[in-house]
């Protein structure tokens, strides 16, 4: 199968052509341009480099979240178009289940982290058993101080891999918890980790790809919150 996978969840962008788990070709950038004028141009340049016609994909796979809000939009939005407009199957994937394929040469737990702000990260945790990662619990937001408190209780080291590591391995740290950082080649989300981890998932449409946030954006906090004092 001919996998074509888009990463933009968070500040680099990246587009995989992978065909039965083998990569093919990955195009990465991170010039901090807005991912809807990258992640297009990007898959027509990795296509023509390879000589791979877009017609060729049998399928298109995109992280779904979480993760930026804009990124996330963008990204689905670009999948559900080519999707659309060549009656191919599509398929959202998390996030940090993509992250974690980076943790297979580390193997034991994997623990993706993207930074949440106000203390929190998305996180969820993996241990990599037979190749691949297996998912240990749900996306979440969670705050850093609860999930020190649940990688005290597994007792093992864990594999940071995400924008959220530093973060994370600072909290850890003063909580005197053994942690395993991420080379920081592997540390950022990647499409190949997309391509990866949609490769058992039963594939889609456009109509049934959405995004997941896990909660709500700023904005609309602020619209509840004002909400709740206008009727208080």
């Amino acid at each position: 199968m001919l996998i074509l996978a888009f990463e933009s969840s968070a500040k680099a962008a990246s587009v995989a052509l992978c065909r039965d788990g083998t990569l093919l070709s990955q195009y990465t950038q991170c010039s901090a341009l807005t991912h809807s004028r990258t992640l297009l141009p990007m898959a027509e340049d990795l296509l023509k480099n390879v000589e791979i016609p877009l017609d060729a994909v049998d399928l298109f796979a995109v992280a779904h979240g979480p993760g930026s809000f804009t990124g996330i939009r963008i990204g689905v939005s670009t999948v559900k178009g080519l999707a659309w407009a060549s009656q191919k199957p599509c398929t959202g994937v998390s996030t940090l289940e993509a992250m974690a394929w980076h943790g297979l040469a580390a193997g034991g737990l994997i623990c993706p982290v993207m930074d949440a702000r106000r203390n929190q990260v998305y996180n969820a945790l993996f241990r990599i058993k037979d190749g691949k990662p297996l998912r240990l619990c749900e996306d979440r937001p969670i705050a850093l101080e609860e999930l020190s408190e649940q990688l005290r209780t597994l007792g093992e080291p864990a594999f940071l891999v995400g924008d959220g590591s530093e973060l994370t391995a600072r909290h850890l740290s003063q909580a005197g918890l053994p942690f395993r950082m991420a080379p920081e080649n592997l540390r950022w989300q990647s499409a190949w980790g997309v391509a990866m981890a949609s490769a058992d998932k039963a594939p889609g449409t456009a109509d049934t790809l959405l995004p997941v946030y896990l909660r709500l954006s700023q904005a609309e906090r602020e619209r509840q919150a004002r909400l709740e004092q206008t009727q208080s």
